[in-house]
């Protein structure tokens, strides 16, 4: 069975997949030519649209790497430890 962290997870991974999907689909059919060729502008809206998934991606994963920390897991800092004993 899957925790409730799992499915968070799951389902952020799943939306942002289907978000890329859908932008990817609206710019071929917005800049795609009738041989099936992607114009200058919509190759271009592409690349932005794969940058920016991996951006998006990278933010839902440290917003649900910090959201989901719980204290006592070892993810907190510990530098505190090692201030310490110097």
């Amino acid at each position: 069975m899957l925790d409730r962290e799992q499915i968070i997870q799951i389902v952020v991974a799943v939306t942002a997949v289907f978000a890329m999907l859908g932008t990817m689909y609206v710019i071929g059919t917005t800049y795609g030519g009738d041989t099936g060729t992607l114009s200058s502008d919509g190759a271009e809206l592409l690349v932005g649209a794969i940058v920016g998934f991996i951006f998006l991606l990278t933010a839902a994963g440290l917003v649900l790497a910090y959201v989901m920390n719980e204290p006592g897991e070892g993810l907190e800092d510990d530098d505190v430890d090692a201030q310490s004993t110097a």
